[in-house]
């Protein structure tokens, strides 16, 4: 049961515990930027993102948060376009994120989604969010639902962030936050407070190790075979 022929041998690297854990890890506040999904005076994904980012930082974090008002529909604008450049800097500042949407229609919002949609998987040759870590969470108008909080999940996965196993969502949010936004002490409250703590964790776990964490035998195949292909051709063009 050990035979594996398959495996290209010179793409195979076993597994290094020491690599897990670095001689001097970074000891700077997490860069945590926040994204929320609605545009309304009283929004409560930005109340409940303004909470995220007050818990933040007594956890030490330093924390943003992205205003989304006067970002351009996705292929309307052009990504120098002011806030679309702004977006895409926060996201190469941060090691990790927390995305905050209402659920609209079972769904989370489009304006949450076009958020995600500008960000690219790659920049540059860098992929900005791969291995970075991940809160996710939803405020409801009614009744507590997931819809929201697991579509963020798929998404997540697709943009390759470590996305963490607990989440918030908090149902008839009308009634969760008093006049000025603040949100009112409560259970729904705690568990944002346990997701907070769980993403500052994550965040200093992972933040120096993750281009290890996310370094893969599929792609070191495929980076061996592209090198290959362009050494031939130069032979064989006597380049």
């Amino acid at each position: 049961m050990t035979d594996t022929p398959q495996i290209q041998t010179d793409s195979f690297a076993p597994v290094s515990a020491a690599a897990l854990f670095p001689a001097a890890p970074s000891t700077h506040a997490p860069r945590i930027l926040i994204l929320y999904g609605s545009l309304r005076s009283r929004s409560f994904s930005r109340f409940a993102a303004e909470e995220c980012a007050r818990i933040l930082h007594r956890y030490g974090a330093e924390a943003r948060i992205f205003d989304p008002a006067g970002l351009p529909q996705v292929d309307t604008a052009d990504p120098d376009h002011p806030k679309v450049a702004e977006l895409r800097d926060l996201v190469q500042w941060c090691e990790g994120m927390v995305w905050s949407s209402p659920e609209r229609h079972g769904a989370m919002t489009g304006l949450m989604k076009s958020q995600i949609d500008w960000i690219p998987l790659s920049l540059g040759g860098v992929r900005p969010t791969q291995g970075k870590t991940l809160a996710v969470m939803q405020v409801c108008g009614g009744s507590q639902s997931f819809n929201t909080v697991n579509q963020l999940r798929i998404l997540g996965r697709w943009m390759r962030l470590l996305t963490i196993p607990n989440q918030s969502s908090v149902p008839k949010a009308w009634d969760e936050f008093d006049a000025a936004g603040r949100m009112k002490p409560s259970p729904y409250y705690n568990r944002i407070v346990d997701v907070m703590e769980e993403l500052v964790k994550f965040t200093l776990l992972t933040r120096d190790i993750r281009d290890h964490l996310v370094d893969r035998y599929s792609e070191r195949v495929e980076t061996r075979e592209e090198l290959s292909k362009r050494v031939n051709q130069a032979r064989a063009t006597g380049d």
